[in-house]
């Protein structure tokens, strides 16, 4: 996970390193997934999570781009 100030600061990221862009979050989504995805994580009762579970967290957060399918 990588953060920039701004879109422009991505672009140049991208091109100074040649790669392909890939999933890119506000902060305030990041935010959004942590909470889901780390609320459970100290219970006694957590088991870790289904691919059908971790699908609809990410559909929930609107993550519905190809790069978040579960596999």
């Amino acid at each position: 996970m990588l953060f920039f100030r701004s879109e422009e600061d991505l672009i140049q990221w991208l091109e100074s390193k040649k790669v392909k862009r890939g999933a890119v979050l506000s902060i305030d989504q990041v935010w959004e997934l942590s909470q889901r995805w780390y609320h459970n994580r100290m219970s006694l009762d957590y088991h870790g999570r289904t691919t059908e579970h971790i699908q609809e967290i990410f559909e929930e957060l609107g993550l519905t781009s190809e790069f978040w399918k579960a596999a």
